[in-house]
């Protein structure tokens, strides 16, 4: 029997043979798995990658109750799991690169993603050519004879650019190219990936899926075509988890869909009122018009999350830490995804070292900001306080 999305998020990972009659996964810690026979352990060996207690790092009941939620919700035919969302990346690419090949790689990726292969791939003897993240079937001009990823990041980070992903899979396809997706944006429900022509869906679960900022992981859910390989080399790169953090993940999954809805609501509205900011010059929010690839988002997605951005009319260092210093709702942080509102500022000269090709050519300060679950009527006001120390410091 088939089951909608909102079932799903209560029901995934939940199999009798995982929770053993009570309502959640218990968490099993395990190195060493002993048995009791030969016929015992022939019977693990032979079974180690269909979810068979083998070895603690080919995970425990409470990993594969994890990876079976996951495989739920995203679709494919598996899912891996690794330590935090740059280790996702990193070690899915890895898994289907060598020496000599070429990855194409969305300009607006994130950065983290940009240095490995800058920095790592490069001595591989991997090269990597950056993509206009709006550049669509387009993208066909720049494969080579050697590609053999495109990769794709929508929306953009920071900018915020909403990607023709079936466009960019199609011609993937024709030249056999594995299509890959940070996926984290929409949480993996957002944004369907499998039924958009991507092969492999990777996620910073350290964000939407656990929820509350307390646990680094990652997760690439791939198709029938790419699943057992990914696997594999997951495994033999020696890529596991701890089962606490799978358990609070698959605990963050049964309040996503709710915690989504809301954080979606909350943004939109504060979204709409920064539109009409006079100190703001344009708002990067994917459910607004203003936001580059529009058109994708209301084509591909089932709704939004929290982060976006909008771009200030001007760059003034000091009004915008005045701002930022004056926020009570909004803290610093690298991260997002969690139920608390964030906010980070980027200098124009900033996409200097963020973007090869797509610059974003505009001239004010980018403010990237999170909207978590709190009341939005108190967000508005910090947001206006903050405007006024703004204004204080840029007219001084």
């Amino acid at each position: 029997m088939s089951e909608g999305k909102k079932t799903q998020f209560v029901t995934a990972g939940r199999k009798k043979e995982w929770t053993h009659g009570v309502v959640n996964p218990p968490v099993q810690r395990a190195s060493t798995v002993v048995f009791n026979s030969v016929a015992e352990k022939k019977h693990a060996t032979a079974n180690r990658t269909q979810q068979t207690l083998f070895y603690g790092r080919r995970g425990t009941e409470t990993h594969f109750a994890l990876q079976e939620a996951m495989t739920t919700l995203e679709g494919g035919a598996g899912c891996a799991l690794f330590p935090c969302g740059s280790a996702a990346i990193t070690n899915t690419i890895l898994s289907f690169v060598g020496a000599g090949d070429h990855i194409l790689m969305v300009d607006t990726v994130y950065e983290p993603t940009r240095d490995y292969c800058e920095q790592v791939l490069r001595k591989f003897g991997v090269e990597t050519t950056y993509y206009d993240p709006l550049i669509g079937a387009d993208i066909r001009e720049l494969i080579q004879d050697n590609t053999k990823i495109i990769f794709t990041e929508s929306p953009g980070s920071v900018t915020m650019e909403v990607q023709d992903v079936p466009a960019i899979a199609n011609v993937a396809h024709e030249h056999d190219i594995i299509v890959m997706l940070d996926n984290t944006w929409s949480a993996g429900i957002q944004f369907d990936p499998f039924a958009h022509g991507v092969d492999i869906s990777i996620q910073a679960a350290t964000k939407y899926i656990v929820g509350h900022s307390d646990v680094m992981l990652g997760t690439a859910v791939a198709s029938e075509k790419y699943w057992p390989q990914l696997r594999e080399h997951a495994y033999l790169m020696g890529q596991c988890v701890s089962p606490d953090d799978a358990y609070l993940a698959l605990r963050g999954i049964r309040t996503l869909g709710v915690r989504m809805a809301q954080h979606h609501a909350n943004s939109l509205e504060i979204a709409q009122w920064l539109a009409k900011r006079p100190e703001v010059d344009h708002v990067r929010h994917p459910g607004l018009e203003s936001c580059p690839g529009h058109e994708f988002f209301k084509r591909d997605f089932a709704g939004g999350n929290g982060l976006f951005s909008f771009v200030l009319n001007t760059s003034c260092p000091a009004a915008t830490t005045a701002f930022l210093d004056s926020l009570q709702h909004f803290s610093m942080g690298f991260s997002w995804g969690g139920f608390e509102s964030l906010v980070l500022a980027n200098e124009p000269a900033s996409f200097k070292t963020l973007r090869t090709i797509a610059n974003p050519n505009f001239t004010g300060t980018l403010i990237r900001i999170h909207i978590g679950l709190e009341d939005v009527q108190d967000l508005i006001a910090d947001l206006e306080q903050g405007f006024a120390h703004y204004n204080n410091a840029l007219h001084r």
